[in-house]
């Protein structure tokens, strides 16, 4: 989030809490990116803060309490208060229940597969709009496309993500595998390990493919616990979705900590992984 907008956010979520009669004397970051993540303590309260003009918290609310009562590994919205977004100042703030990190941090790979399975498993009998993964594809290929947007991607970079880009969005959707609702970015970053398992967060990048596209954010070991994967169809999805990633860091407006760096090193991992699988 912008430095300028930082202290009015953590105003508006602290000042959110105490209008529903949560006290919120402190406020931890848990997390800074295009949205903000707080502990507010000493209600013990998870609340999440995005500029109103995002308006997709009203989307991510209704969607985890659906899967929340079909018994699907996401976490829970804060139970002492109503489920809905609440405007202040500017941003939409939606609160959550705080979940204690256990020890080990580090989840399974058997335990993450079963979780996401359990997850696509509830997601098949949601019928919500939603986007196409190839729209987030799309989105990506036109960052790709913008000079003004990416100025420091050089030529043969930008070159490597366009053909990447369009070549593999191309292949996957030639291959005409099933397809549902998906979680979208499930990576480690949205998963939580607690003492009731691991559990899925920042639902609002929910989107339509297969469920190789999920996967392909995930640790690779993870895979190989996913029964029916399409081993092949997951390997073209792992190099899209690192040249989606890679493209993202390259935007100017990027905040991600060392994002250029990672997308440096992203590029690498695209020709190394183009040139292993002869595409």
């Amino acid at each position: 989030m912008q430095a300028s907008e930082f202290a009015r956010a953590v105003a508006a979520a602290r000042s959110t809490a105490s209008s529903l009669a949560l006290t919120a004397d402190d406020a931890i970051v848990l997390h800074d990116s295009n949205k903000l993540t707080l502990r507010l303590l000493p209600c013990d309260v998870l609340a999440r803060v995005a500029p109103v003009a995002h308006q997709v918290a009203q989307f991510e609310i209704d969607l985890a309490r659906r899967l929340a009562e079909s018994g699907c590994p996401v976490a829970a919205l804060e139970p002492r208060v109503k489920p809905r977004v609440h405007e202040r100042d500017g941003f939409e703030v939606t609160l959550w229940t705080y979940y204690e990190p256990v020890t080990p941090h580090e989840i399974s790979p058997a335990d993450y597969a079963d979780a996401l399975e359990r997850l696509h498993a509830g997601m098949r009998g949601l019928d919500v709009p939603t986007p196409h993964f190839t729209d987030r594809v799309e989105q990506a290929q036109r960052l790709v496309a913008n000079r003004d947007r990416t100025p420091a991607l050089a030529d043969a970079d930008r070159e490597l993500l366009g053909d990447t880009l369009r070549s593999l969005r191309r292949a996957i959707g030639e291959r005409g595998g099933a397809e549902q609702l998906l979680h979208g970015e499930p990576h480690p970053g949205n998963v939580l390990a607690t003492r009731n398992g691991p559990l899925f967060i920042d639902l609002e990048t929910c989107c339509r493919g297969p469920v190789e596209f999920d996967l392909a954010h995930a640790p690779e070991e993870v895979g190989e616990h996913y029964p029916g994967v399409d081993q092949e169809l997951l390997r073209q999805c792992r190099i899209l979705v690192l040249a989606m990633i890679a493209t993202w860091r390259w935007d100017r407006d990027d905040q991600l900590p060392n994002g250029r760096r990672l997308g440096t090193e992203w590029l690498s991992q695209i020709r190394a992984a183009l040139d292993r699988e002869e595409l």
